[in-house]
């Protein structure tokens, strides 16, 4: 049966503001909003429209510790969503005047009213998480779109209960849902934009790349410098050489774990003079070469020339982003950088005839990298497995989670890289839980081929004894 609306004495065509706004409260909560056919003055509905805008904009700033400016756009942006849902209204409920429907003004009133808990409480997760308020659980991404999610609910649930109250068909109603979940979509989707924004005006722009004349003579003669101060190999030596690369320039980060690496295997390796380490940063434009897919293939070639490709070790390290296509993220603006694909790099070891490989790929999804790069010669470690993203690749960050387990720590302890990638596991395990990652455990890889197990563990005997 229909629900009626309230039987309340009607005589009054006009309500006063603070009736419609506890009537709307009622709704909230999903009580019958008592209002007869009353309709609200223009006047009103301003008021209250005005309300909801000022408590978003004056609660907005609480989310922005620190300094902050009002973004116009970003506040205005997500109106349209109004204008949607007053449509779909429009056309789900009766024609005013009619029996059983004070008609739109009244029901948008009501409904902007019936949403303010909804939108104090969304208001309030997003200044707790703005100011790093918000405790543990409330990090768990689980657990914040949960929250969203009921409250999307609550409000739709609150929007049909009043389209309900108003006279609206049931066929109707199922469509208005229906366009209120896709609205609420569409805006998560295309709308994040907030009132405010952090204020940065501040603070100096970070330094970038200037492709002068005098940057492209540098890097030529730094690549030349560094190919040509390559050690050669001492005969019946089984020697360490290296190649490391970090083809990101955007975070400071990738720039400090490979120069870690880079020591770390001249320190503890013997790979002193032994190591290429192909860097994009800005600082390193008169240091170190670029590290470009054509400077991949050229530190490959060049190391092949000056190690036993058949009896050294070459050890590659790559460092940055990764997609879920397998590709290695590159950037050095205004310099256009390619990405390196797991079988461009196969193709150069192979090209170069180095049969003893120990790669590691420290990047998100690196696990698509071990069917290509794997083999009877080959050592392969990865960061993540091919579905999950690793940790530790932020501005903020010293070093990678993988980086800093397996070779910043472990690799100190241990010449083995099977016995530091074994130790590690379980440290970035537990890293990324109190990190609170909330895709799943990186899942780090391994694949050891048989024939390098034995030349490995040679190397392990000779530098465990120096």
């Amino acid at each position: 049966m229909t629900e009626s609306i309230s039987s309340e004495p009607a005589a009054a065509t006009r309500l006063p503001l603070r009736t419609w706004l506890g009537e709307g409260l009622r709704a909230s909560i999903f009580l019958p909003a008592r209002v007869a056919t009353a309709l609200p003055t223009p006047l009103q509905l301003a008021a209250v429209v005005a309300l909801v805008a000022l408590l978003e904009i004056g609660l907005g700033r609480l989310e922005i510790p620190g300094p902050a400016s009002f973004d116009l756009r970003g506040w205005l942006a997500p109106w349209w969503s109004t204008a949607a849902i007053l449509f779909l209204a429009w056309w789900a409920l009766p024609a005013a005047g009619s029996q059983r429907s004070p008609g739109l003004a009244a029901w948008f009133l009501l409904w902007t009213a019936g949403l303010l808990p909804a939108t104090l409480v969304s208001l309030a997760l997003g200044i707790v998480q703005g100011q790093d308020a918000a405790p543990d659980w409330l990090g768990q991404a689980w657990a914040a779109w949960g929250l969203y999610l009921g409250l999307w609910a609550w409000t739709i649930a609150v929007s049909l209960r009043l389209g309900r109250q108003f006279g609206a068909p049931w066929p109707r109603l199922v469509w208005l849902g229906l366009g209120l979940v896709a609205v609420y979509a569409v805006m998560v989707w295309q709308f994040p934009d907030r009132p405010w924004q952090a204020d940065t005006s501040g603070e100096p722009d970070p330094p970038r790349l200037e492709l002068s004349q005098e940057a492209f003579e540098a890097q030529q003669a730094l690549w030349s410098k560094s190919v040509a101060e390559l050690a050669p190999e001492r005969p019946g030596v089984a020697e360490v050489y290296g190649l490391v690369f970090a083809p990101y320039a955007r975070e400071d980060v990738f720039l400090r774990e490979s120069s870690m690496v880079a020591r770390l295997l001249a320190e503890r390796f013997d790979a002193q003079g032994r190591v290429l380490h192909l860097v994009n940063h800005v600082d390193t434009v008169q240091t170190h070469p670029w590290a470009t897919p054509l400077n991949l293939e050229r530190a490959i070639e060049a190391l092949a020339g000056r190690m036993d490709r058949d009896n050294d070790v070459l050890v590659v390290y790559l460092t940055s982003h990764g997609a879920s296509d397998y590709q290695l993220a590159a950037a050095h603006w205004p310099l256009e950088v390619g990405t390196v694909s797991p079988g461009e790099l196969r193709q150069a070891l192979d090209k170069a005839g180095i049969r003893n490989r120990v790669i590691a790929i420290s990047a998100c999804y690196s696990g698509g990298w071990v069917g290509p790069l794997s083999g009877d010669s080959t050592l392969l470690m990865t960061a993540a497995d091919a579905t999950h993203t690793s940790y530790g690749c932020g501005r903020l960050s010293e070093l990678t989670f993988f980086g800093r387990a397996v070779f910043d720590e472990q690799l100190r302890k241990t010449h083995s890289f099977e016995q530091a990638f074994a130790a590690a596991v379980p440290l970035i395990r537990q890293r990324e839980i109190d990190a609170g990652k909330d895709d799943g455990f990186s899942n780090p890889q391994i694949s050891v081929g048989e024939k390098i197990r034995p030349v490995l563990q040679a190397l392990q005997q000779r530098l465990d004894s120096r």
